[in-house]
Order: C-alpha cells, then structure tokens, then sequence
C-alpha cells in the first residue's frame, strides 16, 4: 500500500487529493496545525474512527514553521509520495502579511525539502510542489506556458516563485523527483470564502434567500483561467507517477473577467447583478494582475490529461451548492425566530 503524506491536508485541495487517494487504495497522512477550535469540516467526511481496524487518513500536528517538527514526522511515516500543499495563499492579505507569506509559503516549502533530504528520504520520496499561475503576475506572453518567463506581482507570488526554483533546484542537485503544478485558478464549494469566486457565489446564494443584500467588490476586469479544483488534484498524482519529474501547466486554455463570473452567477439566479453589486478600493491589490490564461498542452501530450469541467458548469456547480447553503442557512434562522417568538 502507498503512503502519501499531504501539508495543508485541511484546504480545499487538501481535501479533495486526499479523497482522490484514498479511492486509489492509498494510505493518507495530513498535517495539521494546532488551534484552540477544530478546522477539519472539509476532511470530516473522509476521516475515520481512529480505532477502527480499516483506518487509512491519519492527522498529525505540524507546521511548515518547525522543520524539526517535519523530519520527525517524515521518519515516523515515511511516505512514497509528498504533497506540499500548505500556504497562506490569499494574494491580498500577503501584501498585509508579507513576512508571514514568505516564512510559510517560501521558507515552510525549503524547510520540507531540506527535512526530505536530512532524513535520507531523497531517493524514496516523490515530491509533488504546488505552484501558482500568479507567478506569471505581469505575464510575459499569451498564454502562459511551462517557458514563460516569471514577474510575480504579490508577496505570495514571490514566495511561490523561491518555491517553485527550490524544487528544481533539489531535482538538479539532490536527484529529488520532484515536480511542480503550475496550476491556474481552481475553485469548488470547498473554495475559501474570502476569495472572489466563493464570494461571488455565497453572496448570489444569500441575496436569492433575502439573507443579505450588496456585494462589495474590487476590479471587475481581472481576467483569470478558472477550472474545477476536484479535477486539477488528479494532475498533482498523474505527475508523481511518470519515469522522468517534470513541471506542469493546469488549465482550461480560456479566460474570463470577474465581471463575467458575478453576471454567470447572478444570472443563474434570475438576479440583475447591478442592482446588488458595489465597488469597494479596500479589495484592490498595489499591484494587479491583469490576465491568466494558461496553455495545458504538455499536460495533454505527456500526460493525457485535460479539464472537463469548463467555465459554465463550473459557476452552476457552486452557485447551487452555495444556494443550498443559503437555503439551509434561512431555515435555521426562521426555527430561531419562531422559538425566540415562542418564549416571549
């Protein structure tokens, strides 16, 4: 039996990878940090009593800050196949916090390699990187490809692009299979919601149920290449399971405004996005990126890979999944009322 161990196993992609995995028969190891509340409800499904006999997801503390902390956790586990998947991964709030984004997101992704290599784990270990499309940041060429030169435009961009360069630089220099996933926007229900898509949709969801009533937002015409995060965590495994580690593009080949994507939502909903949609400055970036548009082919060629799911269904998946939310959400707050009613 395999043994994968994901960082950020509690993210979106997190989540879903580690589904994916499990349905491949492997056994799954996440980290997690430690918080005074539980943070696990898009893994609750999936994680099992842990005194049952058939057990296979596994949590352990961590932190991509305590690389002591990591090489104990690599020599207890000792993994076929890592998937570094952790970040603090909002780009605005890295602007905020740009010192945090590089120790996690840059330093925490040395920190690992660096642990691989001192546990002796280099020639065992399949290490899958995950970077950003928000490297490209002032893009160079259209679309982007896996030769397009790098400009990031965020502190997060500048610690994923040390991240993505250390992984290469292990593979030249250790012989470390290790890959990199330059994976263009993916979102899902799962998707955080403090970014734009998520918001878009949860805002649609509520507005639909009389929950709420504007929608604040900040450049309308950024364009981005947006896929179906479910489907891309096949490519981060497709990777790790060739001859030769190589770097990938993930992406639909197509871009579209934010504006395109509240209109799509909205629409879905028989709701005029103008009458609810308001600028806000305070969610503009210092410095935009403009346009993502990602060319998969090598993915296809080498790999056979390509997304399925495209820009529409996309929308419709979470726009409804986030419907069902608002709708679930009105219904408590009504059996509150009608009980606060009761009591009076």
């Amino acid at each position: 039996m395999k043994r994968a161990l994901i960082t950020g196993i509690t993210g979106q992609d997190g989540s879903y990878l580690a589904e994916f995995l499990l349905e491949k028969g492997y056994e799954v190891h996440g980290i997690i940090r430690r918080a005074s509340t539980f943070n696990t409800d898009r893994i609750d499904h999936i994680y099992q009593d842990p005194h049952r006999s058939d057990k296979r997801l596994f949590l352990h503390y961590g932190d991509l800050a305590d690389g002591t902390n990591l090489a104990k956790l690599l020599c207890e586990i000792r993994p076929d196949e890592v998937y570094n998947l952790a970040a603090q991964s909002h780009v605005r709030v890295s602007f905020d916090a740009p010192e945090y984004t590089g120790d996690v997101t840059g330093l925490g992704t040395q920190r690992l390699l660096e642990a691989i290599r001192q546990t002796g784990l280099i020639e065992k270990v399949r290490f899958y990187q995950a970077s950003s499309s928000e490297m490209y940041g002032k893009v160079q060429e259209v679309p982007q490809t896996e030769t397009t030169p790098l400009w990031p435009r965020s502190p997060y961009a500048c610690a994923k692009v040390y991240s993505h360069w250390l992984t290469v630089n292990y593979r030249e220099s250790y012989g470390l299979f290790g890959c990199s996933g330059i994976l263009f926007n993916h979102e899902s229900p799962r998707r955080g919601e403090t970014f734009v898509t998520r918001k878009i949709t949860r805002a649609a969801g509520r507005i639909k149920m009389g929950l709420q009533d504007k929608l604040f937002l900040g450049n309308l015409d950024a364009k981005r290449d947006w896929g179906y995060a479910k489907e891309y965590v096949e490519m981060m495994w497709l990777m790790l399971q060739q001859d030769t580690p190589d770097d990938y593009v993930v992406a639909t080949n197509e871009t579209h405004s934010v504006k395109e994507f509240v209109q799509e939502a909205f629409g879905l909903l028989g709701l005029d996005w103008e009458q609810y949609v308001d600028y806000d400055q305070r969610y503009e970036r210092p410095a935009e990126v403009d346009l993502l548009i990602g060319d998969p082919a090598k993915a296809k060629r080498q790999l056979g890979w390509e997304p399925r799911v495209r820009f529409k269904d996309l929308v419709k998946i979470m726009t409804e999944a986030d419907l069902e939310l608002a709708r679930q959400e009105r219904a408590v707050a009504t059996a509150a009322g009608k009980e606060l009613a009761a009591t009076r």
